[in-house]
Formats: structure tokens, C-alpha cells, sequence
């Protein structure tokens, strides 16, 4: 599903954030991505997403090399990857249900498939029934959850998440949480960046740590881990 080969991203302004990081992760595993702030878990997912590609090195998505692709396959590739954010990125000004169904309609889904997409969507995170609220009548916790339906609604076979209980309490992280294990119990493959540790504790997944680009082991985590330091 996903391989790193001796990636490494270096920015424009001199910053090399990842070096050398190598790892496989499996289809239908759920993986943590854990370390400090700034070391380098957003641009992990950011090479995954293809929102940068590697400045050396290979990374592998769903079998596609993200470093040779050519940009007219770019779309395609995207729509085979769901993606959360912490701050949900919710159109404040769009209902519910427009939010979720944003991703097929630009796909250019028929009308009747993106309508039982969305309330297939809407039913996976709870919120059935809210498709007219605006984000803004909803909890912190509701809009993360529309943006997870957001994210889930073109079954994609990957997902990712960047800090996505970051602004939620421990009960609803709990929750989140347990909404991204579901999407695994069906073969979703899920990877999520996070430096709650509680969290990754609680749910005994495999840990990436990453931490100034170079490898080592955790005896505590349920596979062996990976942790890339620079």
C-alpha cells in the first residue's frame, strides 16, 4: 500500500525535514505516526497525499510512484485517498450534507449516487438527520466527525489524518478514534499523525515514530516500529 525508499524532502528555504525514511505500511493496517512538533509527521503525509513529492528517494502509494507520476494523473490518484484535517476545513457558508458531498461532486458523481454516498457517509460518523446545520451549529466534535464523512465518502482504500483530535477533549478524541478503527474493520488502510500518546497507547496499533531522521524500536508497540530521525 505504502512504501518509503530512502526518502528524504528538502525545502526551498534549506530545511530538509525528512532524510533517508524508510517503511512499509500494509493494506488494512492502522498506523501511527508519532514525535515531536516539527519532526516531519505532516510531510509524511504530505508525500502520501502527493500534496509534495520526495526531493530524493522513492515513496510508493497504492502502487504508484509519486516522485515519476504525471501531473494529469494527479486527480485520479487523490480521489483513492481520504484526507482529515485537524481544523476540519469544513465551507462554513455550505450545509452539511454539501460539505460531504464536495469530493464526488467534483469528481463529477451523478446526483442520486453522491445522495446515498453522502447519507451512507453521514450515517458511518452518527450524524444522520444534520445534513442542512451549518458547521457552525455543530460541536467541535460533530464537524470533525463531517469531516471524516467527507473524507470516507468516495471509499477510499486509504486514509489519513493530520492531528485529528488535536482541538478535542478525551472522550471525543475516544470517539474519533474509535470511528477510524471501524474504517480499518473493513480494510481501510488508516495512518494517522498524532502526538497524543495516550491515544496510541489505548489503541495498541504499530507506531512510526519520527524524530530527527533515524530508526528505532519500541518494544511497546503492538508491530515493530519504525522511527525516522534525521
Amino acid at each position: 500500500m505504502i512504501v518509503f525508499e530512502r526518502a528524504s524532502k528538502r525545502y526551498a528555504n534549506g530545511r530538509e525535514a525528512l532524510t533517508n525514511v524508510s517503511f512499509n505500511i500494509h493494506n488494512g493496517e492502522m498506523v501511527f505516526l508519532t514525535g515531536r512538533s516539527g519532526a516531519g509527521k505532516s510531510t509524511v503525509l504530505k508525500l502520501i497525499a502527493l500534496l509534495e513529492r520526495p526531493t530524493r528517494g522513492t515513496v510508493l502509494v497504492n502502487g504508484r510512484n509519486t516522485q515519476t507520476l504525471k501531473r494529469r494523473h494527479i486527480a485520479a490518484f487523490r480521489r483513492r485517498i481520504g484526507v482529515v484535517f485537524q481544523d476540519h476545513k469544513l465551507l462554513a457558508d455550505r450545509p452539511v450534507y454539501d460539505n460531504v458531498a464536495l469530493p464526488l461532486a467534483v469528481a463529477g458523481t451523478p446526483l442520486k449516487e453522491i445522495d446515498k454516498r453522502v447519507r451512507a457517509a453521514l450515517d458511518q460518523v452518527g450524524l444522520l438527520g444534520r445534513e442542512r446545520s451549518l458547521p457552525l451549529e455543530l460541536s467541535v466534535g460533530e464537524q470533525q466527525r463531517v469531516g471524516i464523512a467527507r473524507a470516507v465518502v468516495s471509499k477510499p482504500p486509504l486514509l489519513i489524518a493530520d492531528e485529528p483530535t488535536g482541538n478535542l477533549d478525551p472522550d471525543l478524541s475516544l470517539e474519533v478514534m474509535r470511528l477510524f478503527r471501524r474504517f480499518q474493520d473493513v480494510g481501510v488502510t488508516v495512518v494517522i499523525a498524532t502526538h497524543d500518546h495516550h491515544l496510541v497507547r489505548e489503541f495498541g496499533q504499530r507506531v512510526i515514530v519520527l524524530e530527527n531522521g533515524q530508526v528505532h524500536g519500541d518494544a511497546g508497540d503492538a508491530l515493530p516500529s519504525v522511527v525516522a530521525r534525521r
